[in-house]
Parts: C-alpha cells; sequence; structure tokens
C-alpha cells in the first residue's frame, strides 16, 4: 500500500521555475535557502529552528544558512509586522512570540515549506505544506548547480499554479493573504466567519479544494496524501524560497514588481529610439516565448486529464476485479441510496467524507460516503479488505462496500451513541454528562484489546495509525470499538517495521514519523495520548488556551516533575476526583506509552495485562514526552520509497 510517487509531464519545465541560483557554496551536507520576495509588499521570513529574523521588502533576496543535520524545519512568510528596537513585536500572521528571529513554529494559519537537511541516507526533503492554512503563495526549489554525469538528481520541487490569495472573500483579505481563510482541517479553528456573497457562512472545504486546485503539488490533508508532495534532493544542494512567484512561471529571474522607469536627459532622442527598438524585439521575443509556454502548458495539461481518466478507469476495472470470497457484501449504490433515503440523515462528516443513517433488512448501518478528493484507492482497498477480513468485539463490523465507478462507500455496524470525542469533551452546545470513572476505565480497558488484537493476533501486524477519540465508536451501553481502518498498514511478521509516508491526524502523532520508520508502537504512542484526553475531558492540542496550557502532553511532563498530576483530572466531573489514585495510576500507564523510544513502549498486550490487574506498570520510563530536537525515535534502517516529512507531531506545529 505505498505511495507511489507521481511522473508530471510538467517536470520538463522546470528551468522556466528556476529563478535565483544560490550564492553560497554549501559544504557536503549543510544547505543554503535563498529566499526572494516578489509580493508588492513586505514579508518577514521565519525559519525555525534556524531563526531567520530580517525584513524582505519587495524585490529584494535574503540567504539563510541551514546547518546540516537540520530535521523538522520550516520556512513561512510573516506579514503586517510591527517590532521595536529590541526587535520585538507582532505580526499579522505566523507572529511566533513577538520575536523577530523565529526560534519556534509560527500561528496559522499560514503556507509552510517545510525541510530536513540531510537526515537520512544522504537525502534532504521538503515539500509545501497547506495543512496550516494559507497567506501567501511561495515555491521551494533546488537551485540549479552544475552536475556531473550520472550523480543524483533532485526530483521535481513543489510550486503553486496561481495566486491562491484570489480565490479568498474579498472582506477577508489582509496585507500578505487571507487574514483568517478556511483552511484544510475541514474545522473551524481558523475557518473564516462570513463570505464573499455575504451570507455570513463559509463552507471549508469549498476553500481546502481551491487551495489544492492552485497548488496541485502541496502537502495538504484535503487530497489524496502520497509521496507526489514530498520532495528529495542530494544533500549539499543549496534552494530558493520565493514569496509571491510569477503566476504564469515565465520569468526567468526574480524581478521586483513595478520597476521604476528610467528617463532620459534631453538631447539623447536616437539612443531612446534605439532603446525602443531594442524594447520592441524584446517584447516580440517576451511574446513568442510566453505563446510557446502556453501550448506547452496546454498539451501538458491534456496529457495529465488524459493520464487522470485512464486511471480512474484502470480504477474501476480493479475494483471489479476484486475477488468477492472472503469479502464482505457488495452493494450497488441504488441500494444504498435507497437504504439511506437518498443520503438524507447524516451523523457526521470526517476527513474522508460523511456518514449516513440507513435500513438494510432491518438493520440499522452507517453508510461512509467517501469523498473522492480525500480517501484514496490505497485506503479505499486497505479499509475493505483489511477490516472485512478480521472480526473481534471491540472492532467495528464491516457489514459491506460499494464501488461503482466514481461512488465508493462502506457500510458499517451501527454505533448509537456516536464516537467517543462527543463524550469527552464537554464540547459547547452539547449536553452529554460526563462520563464516570469506570465507564471511562472500561472504554480505555476495550480499545487497547482491540489494539492488541490488530497488533499482535492477525496473520500480519496490523498499524492502525488513526488512533483517536474520533475513531472510537460507542454502543447504547458505552462498548467501545475501534473504526476507519483507512490508514492502516500491514507489517510482515518477519520484519521490524515499515516505511511509508506521514499519515494520522496532528496532535496524535508519534515522534518516529520524522523518519517515516513506523512500527505498530506508533498506535501505543497514539493510544497514550488519547488515555490523556479521556482522563483530562480535554483535547491534546487546545488553541482556546493560553499558551502555557494549549498542549495536553507538555502539561503532563510539567505536572509530573512537579508532582501536580492530580491538576489534570477531569473537573467537570465529581466522581473523577473521587477515585483520585486509580486515575493517576492510569496516567501512569499513558506515560509509559508516551515514551519518545518506542522501544521502551510496551506491547498493547502488556496495557492490557495492567488494566486487568495482571501486571505492574513500568516505573523506569523518561519523562519527556514531546520530542523537540532530532533524536533516536528507537527504529532502524533506510528509508527506500517514502521520505519523510518535516512536519507536526504529538506536539503544536
Amino acid at each position: 500500500m505505498a505511495a507511489t510517487p507521481r511522473t508530471r509531464g510538467a517536470t520538463a519545465l522546470l528551468p522556466l521555475l528556476l529563478l535565483l541560483v544560490a550564492a553560497a557554496n554549501s559544504t557536503s551536507h549543510a544547505a543554503t535557502l535563498n529566499i526572494t520576495n516578489l509580493c508588492s509588499f513586505t514579508v518577514w521570513p521565519a525559519a525555525a529552528p534556524v531563526g531567520g529574523g530580517v525584513r524582505l521588502d519587495p524585490g529584494k533576496s535574503c540567504p539563510l544558512d541551514v546547518p546540516a543535520g537540520t530535521g523538522a524545519g520550516r520556512v513561512w512568510p510573516r506579514t503586517g509586522c510591527r517590532f521595536d528596537a529590541n526587535g520585538n513585536g507582532s505580526c499579522q500572521t505566523g507572529d511566533c512570540g513577538g520575536a523577530l528571529s523565529c526560534k519556534r513554529n509560527g500561528d496559522p494559519p499560514l503556507t509552510l515549506a517545510e525541510f530536513s537537511i540531510g537526515q537520512l541516507n544522504s537525502q534532504d526533503f521538503f515539500d509545501i505544506s497547506l495543512v496550516d492554512g494559507f497567506n501567501v503563495p511561495m515555491d521551494f526549489l533546488p537551485a540549479p548547480e552544475p552536475r556531473q554525469a550520472g550523480a543524483p538528481r533532485c526530483s521535481k520541487g513543489p510550486h503553486c499554479q496561481a495566486n491562491v490569495t484570489a480565490q479568498c472573500p474579498d472582506e477577508l483579505k489582509a496585507p500578505g493573504g487571507c487574514n483568517s481563510a478556511c483552511n484544510v482541517f475541514r474545522q473551524d479553528k481558523y475557518c473564516c466567519t462570513g463570505s464573499g456573497s455575504g451570507n455570513g457562512t463559509c463552507e471549508p472545504t469549498t476553500y481546502s479544494l481551491s487551495f489544492v486546485r492552485m497548488c496541485p503539488d502541496a502537502y495538504s490533508y484535503s487530497r489524496d496524501a502520497d509521496s507526489s508532495t514530498t520532495f528529495t534532493c542530494p544533500s549539499g544542494t543549496n534552494y530558493q524560497i520565493i514569496f509571491c512567484p510569477p503566476a504564469d512561471m515565465t520569468s526567468s529571474s526574480p524581478t521586483p514588481p513595478n520597476p521604476p522607469i528610467a528617463i532620459g536627459p534631453p538631447g539623447m532622442e536616437s539612443s531612446s529610439k534605439r532603446g525602443g527598438r531594442v524594447v520592441a524585439a524584446i517584447v516580440s521575443s517576451v511574446i513568442g516565448s510566453t505563446a510557446a509556454f502556453a501550448i506547452v502548458i496546454a498539451y501538458v495539461m491534456i496529457k495529465r486529464r488524459t493520464r487522470r481518466h485512464r486511471e480512474m478507469q484502470d480504477e474501476e476495472q480493479e475494483f471489479e476485479e476484486l475477488p468477492l470470497q472472503g469479502m464482505p457484501r457488495r452493494f450497488t449504490f441504488q441500494k444504498l441510496q435507497e437504504a439511506t433515503d437518498q443520503f438524507s440523515h447524516k451523523l457526521g462528516e470526517g476527513g474522508f467524507g460523511s456518514v449516513f443513517m440507513g435500513d438494510i433488512g432491518g438493520e440499522r448501518v452507517a453508510v461512509k460516503r467517501l469523498d473522492r478528493s480525500g480517501q484514496g484507492m490505497r485506503e479505499f482497498l486497505a479499509e475493505v479488505q483489511t477490516i472485512g477480513s478480521i472480526h473481534h468485539i471491540n472492532l467495528v463490523r464491516l457489514v459491506g462496500f460499494c464501488a461503482e465507478k466514481s461512488q465508493r462507500l462502506l457500510v458499517y455496524e451501527y454505533m448509537p451513541k456516536g464516537s467517543l470525542e462527543r463524550w469527552i469533551y464537554h464540547q459547547q452546545g452539547i449536553d452529554s454528562p460526563a462520563l464516570d470513572w469506570w465507564t471511562r476505565h472500561k472504554i480505555i480497558t476495550q480499545v487497547s484489546k482491540g489494539l492488541s488484537y490488530l497488533h499482535e493476533e492477525c496473520t500480519k501486524r496490523i498499524a492502525h495509525l488513526d488512533v483517536k477519540p474520533q475513531n472510537i465508536l460507542l454502543d447504547d451501553n458505552f462498548n467501545a470499538k475501534i473504526s476507519d481502518f483507512g490508514l492502516c498498514k500491514l507489517i510482515d511478521r518477519d520484519k521490524s517495521q515499515v516505511i511509508t509516508r506521514m499519515r494520522g491526524t496532528p496532535g496524535y502523532l508519534a515522534p518516529e514519523w520524522l523518519t517515516s520508520h513506523i512500527t505498530e508502537k506508533a498506535d501505543v504512542y497514539s493510544f497514550g495520548i488519547v488515555v490523556m484526553e479521556i482522563i483530562s475531558g480535554r483535547k491534546n492540542l487546545d488553541t482556546s488556551r493560553s499558551e502555557q496550557s494549549n498542549h495536553l502532553i507538555t502539561l503532563l511532563q510539567e505536572k509530573v516533575k512537579s508532582d501536580q498530576l492530580v491538576d489534570l483530572i477531569d473537573k467537570h466531573s465529581n466522581e473523577m476526583q473521587a477515585h483520585e489514585q486509580e486515575v493517576i495510576d492510569m496516567m501512569k500507564l499513558a506515560m509509559w506509552c508516551l515514551q519518545i523510544d518506542c522501544k521502551r513502549r510496551p506491547q498493547m498486550s502488556e496495557v492490557v495485562k495492567v488494566l486487568e490487574g495482571a501486571i505492574s506498570i513500568n516505573t523506569d520510563i523518561d519523562h519527556n514526552f514531546v520530542a523537540t530536537n532530532p533524536v533516536s525515535f528507537g527504529v532502524t534502517g533506510t528509508a527506500d520509497s517514502d521520505p519523510p516529512l518535516a512536519s507536526d507531531v504529538s506536539g503544536p506545529r
């Protein structure tokens, strides 16, 4: 199920995109980022953890040296900044604590260039990411250098085809981009509060799909996650970052917007005429080049559309050839339309599509209708083939599926209490009572049994890779079942790990995702976070809280070192407070699961035994749970397929 990089015809057009040659010679593994601002406004480039901290006016460039071995780095444009003489101030987008030179991540919404320099197998990895929102268009490209025959090449760099800012409502525009545009999380976290039509509504999906269309090579949660959005270069390559790159991509060098016009003194008329002829020749040449470029672009677009149509036909053929033996029941789309009363009763919406209530043969079911811009073919096949062939009391049962042309649907058993998320966060407007301690203990135990089955009792180890409260469903008696196997990964018993592109949900990802060397222990880390959320009655990442307390796992680090774990117990439940010691013991189990080194985490079968009282919790644990620097995560080996992505793990981006 590993992703296969797409080969785009536009690769041949890369020389037209290379706008700047880095001036400094890099060492064997260090890199220089030459940052150019082609916007009509000033930006203050930020870079974590390597600094930045300069004012970049329109048309200006500045170099930024990145040491060898820098992992989980990111660069972004800050706009609308004001600083005092000491370099302290604030910015409209992407601020980082009022400091001119950033050493930590900025605040979304902002567009990101993410990179890792010389981290693995002498390779650099980079991408453009829209997962934190959007404020200005940007490019991240390798700078061209003479290359010896046979030397390794860079993969094609990411780019945006047009100014995405134009997609935002006029009312929300701010210098440097949208002030509060919906981002691709499909949440209200950074969603706008109005729209260009003035009707006071905003659809996050509309914005996220616009971003994907305008920036097809960007990393985004609103599209299939495949390796085509992450790119590699040999260590020692220099790079160029361009804010507001030319929309037509025909410029051969970065040119300041609105360049000044030189006016000659009197008596220079003949020179002016000669200059006019030169200008006319240049204009004619540019027009001819632009026309040729337009023809090439049209050809590439037609080829891409033809290839995508052929891929869709291949996908449909692959569905038709699926073996029915051992597979769950296959439904027609018409049958599921009738079963759901034309999809009229929506139960909820997730990252890959919407879920509707239905009735098949007198049995109430939940029908998940997948969004083609979300879950891809590999994920769909993974979910059907994986959950369709396994059976456990703590895994949601897959009743059947539909694969009919572009329609893809999954039919599950109906879980009347919905997801665990509804019952533990005390969300405003939802009157769900606080769960008592023994119900929470039961849910935690049942989730651990479901994961133990996946990891240790199946023919192949199954890593779920998206363990979170939204994917834990509850029946009438608050019995818990794990759902959503679209991101799962199968690991052969004779292999210690699997190499895969980053997948999952920010706030629940284990530190080893920065290496892309994954074992089932990534689920154990996510399970530890879920346990802490159940106990504390809050989300791991909660930006509505103060900066000191918006990250639960960081707070856990502080509280355990100061012996104040009782402060983290859900304050909405007196009953939870009454079981203080049992709750603190559960926190210690969560901390065992949250070890940064995956080898120090327990197997899920050990977790089950602890919860059943058969064994004791390991007390020899490290009380640091969030990786802030490149460290050993307890995995070994070299990547050979999917490169790592410098992106969000369990901590804030």
